[in-house]
């Protein structure tokens, strides 16, 4: 009698079973976890959290969201910490969303679907963070910029010339972008590098110092000795040189009381305008004209007798600069031969003893005086506003102001101020010059308002030699002062 034999097939077929029921006890343990943690699918600011506790998921998020970022500004990569820069995930409230999505369907069909690796539906709460956009600009800007900037270097001057050399561009950190790049580096869980975007730092001017050396400089190559009083404005930033020198005394002290001469005519244009209304009579306007495109001494006294007072006009000119605050300026008597002496004036520029330039008695000013009077009528024709509008409110308009500045840029007669800048430059200007009772010249003026590509800038220059001032080396000089300042402003 033989013994039955188990078929080989059945023993497979009972391990197999075994298999599988071993993998699906597993699978339902797991299952089982799960269904007690965050469900598959679920993200956390893009951090996958699915079958994670509650601990375990939080730590996830912070150890993305607090890793450092990486910056890179030029070739140097700067690691920075979130939490210098005050970012922090607000996990426990994403986490509180993010457990209303817990698996709600029955155990059994869960599963079921777990085990098929079916229907698991990708969620993602959105990123809850808590960061200060200033307090990042403000560390962009000391830690970061404040360290790699390079800035730029300014045209330095080429001693004995009037020429400056080339600078040359720095970078700086755009800041708005730079921000708004870090916060997105911050926010992301995995493109958490970025390369900072950075700007060409413009070339600037060299410093009013240095220009103030140049034109000395040239003050003394020149060989002119006598006293050189220089006053500059620069119209669009307000700053300003101002300094009175002579070679072998070195720096003098500014304000210093000059001839005025023709330069005078700008403060009897202003107060013409202001007696004068629309519409002009052609014959005042002539006459304007041939006062300051010519020069004329007649027409400025016609002018003057005809449109504010025939006796006592200077004096009324002499007013209107002190209402302005122009202290050291004043007319004092008409231009034609025996015209009386009106008054005599009394100014802290003629009162000094240090400095006596022996100015004509009828007309004197300072180099700071005509060159702010310059300003305001510039400012009145730009702006519509300044001291000329302030003070004779209603009774000089911009328009008038502007009509100023047109007689002004008439005068073209391409020496002193006007010689040392390229042809075609707006010079906007009045000068004087006389042959004194000895014969000679001793004291040159030029005022003038100056348009260029870099800014527009008031120059006025006055020089006074107790000798004799030669206008061929005096004209040089204008020339070489007038030609370093338009650098100074377009040396680019």
């Amino acid at each position: 009698m033989h013994r039955r034999q188990f078929p080989i097939f059945r023993w497979l077929a009972i391990v197999l079973i075994m298999i599988t029921v071993l993998l699906a006890t597993i699978q339902l343990i797991s299952y089982s976890r799960i269904r007690n943690n965050f469900p598959m699918g679920l993200q956390v600011g893009q951090v996958p959290i699915g079958g994670l506790t509650y601990t375990q998921a939080a730590e996830r998020i912070y150890t993305v969201y607090r890793s450092p970022i990486e910056v890179t500004y030029g070739g140097n990569r700067i690691h920075v910490r979130p939490a210098v820069l005050g970012f922090e995930p607000q996990v426990d409230k994403m986490l509180a969303v993010a457990d209303n999505q817990r698996v709600t369907e029955p155990f059994w069909s869960g599963f079921w679907n777990f085990l098929w690796d079916r229907n698991i539906e990708i969620i993602n709460i959105p990123l809850n963070v808590s960061y200060d956009e200033d307090h990042i600009r403000e560390f962009l800007s000391n830690e970061v910029a404040a360290r790699y900037d390079t800035p730029a270097t300014p045209p330095k001057p080429i001693p004995g010339t009037t020429q400056f050399e080339s600078g040359e561009p720095g970078t700086q950190l755009d800041l708005s972008r730079a921000t708004l790049l870090v916060i997105d580096a911050l926010s992301s869980p995995t493109n958490r590098s970025i390369t900072l975007p950075l700007d060409q730092a413009a070339i600037t001017r060299p410093s009013l110092n240095d220009l103030e050396i140049m034109l000395k400089q040239i003050i003394d190559v020149s060989g002119f000795d006598g006293i050189v009083e220089l006053y500059m404005k620069d119209l669009n930033t307000s700053r300003n040189l101002h300094f009175a020198y002579q070679t072998d005394e070195g720096d003098l002290i500014p304000d210093i009381s000059f001839s005025s001469w023709s330069t005078i005519k700008i403060p009897a244009m202003v107060t013409a305008f202001r007696y004068m209304e629309e519409p002009y009579r052609q014959d005042y306007l002539a006459l304007m004209e041939e006062m300051i495109e010519q020069s004329d001494n007649l027409s400025t006294d016609q002018l003057a007798m005809t449109v504010i007072d025939r006796t006592l006009s200077p004096l009324i000119v002499t007013e209107d600069m002190q209402r302005l605050g122009l202290e050291n300026s004043f007319w004092a008597g008409h231009f034609y031969l025996g015209a009386p002496l009106l008054q005599r004036f009394t100014t802290p520029a003629n009162s000094r003893d240090d400095i006596n330039t022996n100015p004509d008695q009828y007309n004197e000013t300072t180099p700071a005086d005509m060159g702010m009077l310059m300003e305001d009528i510039y400012q009145c024709a730009e702006l519509g506003g300044g001291a000329l509008i302030a003070a004779f409110n209603g009774e000089i308009t911009r328009q008038e102001c502007q009509m100023m500045i047109d007689f002004l840029a008439e005068n073209r007669i391409a020496v002193l101020i006007q010689a040392g800048v390229p042809s075609g430059t707006k010079v906007a200007h009045k000068h004087g010059w006389a042959i004194e009772n000895d014969g000679v010249m001793h004291t040159f003026g030029d005022v003038a308002i100056v348009y260029t590509p870099g800014g527009d800038y008031v120059l006025s220059i006055f020089l006074h030699h107790p000798v004799q001032a030669v206008f061929d080396p005096v004209n040089e000089l204008y020339s070489q002062l007038s030609q370093a300042t338009y650098n100074y402003y377009n040396n680019q």
